[in-house]
């Protein structure tokens, strides 16, 4: 398994790249290239949608952890599958702001009881799936006490600490856990013609600042280094009429 840009292969950032003809996609000429740039996100949260295996959102309760790019796409994917119950967990100031114009709640972890709060707005019964869109054990341990029972754990995260299960809570209320790795060709193909069809309403929201690339290292790595909390999308152009 490997990705462009990620594997070895040339990335976007680069003058050409030799693509094979079933991973391109054309899109219509009302489409902003500039938002399809999110499509990537949007595509990792649909497939961890699909993998939960409901065909009826409509009555399902979420928690994302992690109100990040990737949290985001999941609340844009679940909206347009008709989800109507969806809080996220997020702790920063800016994120956390953003988040609460698309989310139904927004729990401040630091401040709050992410589970006692998730069973105060589902009644008392705790949420029916988790998303960690964070990696991180506080999250973890969370999420997990959120759940409802029976609920559903999905890891989205790429975690660089080890992931601790709180085994014995997950086993007295027999939580299923799932992970999801990015996408495969047909969520990327579903996410590609839900964006087209104009799914995502509100999606621009994401990308909180413009670049030209000859400012990625000090207004791209650099801020995204020192106030990654600050932003939730920036987009790179060679187009300095887009910046």
């Amino acid at each position: 398994m490997g990705f462009k840009g990620l594997s070895g292969a040339g990335g976007g950032f680069s003058e050409t790249v030799a693509i094979s003809a079933k991973q391109l996609y054309p899109l219509p000429d009302s489409v902003d290239l500039s938002l399809a740039a999110l499509i990537e996100p949007l595509a990792v949260a649909w497939h961890a949608i699909a993998l939960y295996g409901t065909t009826d959102w409509s009555k399902q309760s979420v928690l994302i952890t992690g109100g990040g790019p990737v949290g985001i796409a999941h609340v844009y994917v679940l909206r347009s599958h008709g989800c109507k119950q969806i809080y996220i967990s997020e702790p920063t100031t800016t994120r956390a702001a953003q988040n609460k114009e698309i989310a139904d709640a927004v729990v401040n972890p630091v401040t709050e009881n992410v589970g006692e709060r998730c069973r105060e707005l589902t009644g008392g019964e705790g949420v029916d799936v988790v998303f960690d869109c964070a990696g991180i054990p506080k999250g973890l341990e969370a999420g997990f006490d959120a759940l409802r029972y029976k609920g559903t754990y999905m890891n989205v995260a790429a975690w660089t600490t080890p992931m601790v299960i709180p085994f014995l809570p997950s086993m007295l209320k027999e939580i299923t856990v799932k992970y999801s790795l990015a996408y495969h060709d047909q969520d990327f193909k579903e996410t590609v013609e839900a964006f087209v069809a104009g799914k995502f309403k509100g999606v621009e929201r994401m990308v909180t600042s413009r670049i030209h690339i000859d400012d990625i290292s000090k207004k791209g790595f650099d801020e995204l280094v020192t106030n990654k909390d600050q932003h939730i999308k920036i987009l790179v152009t060679p187009d300095r009429t887009k910046v």
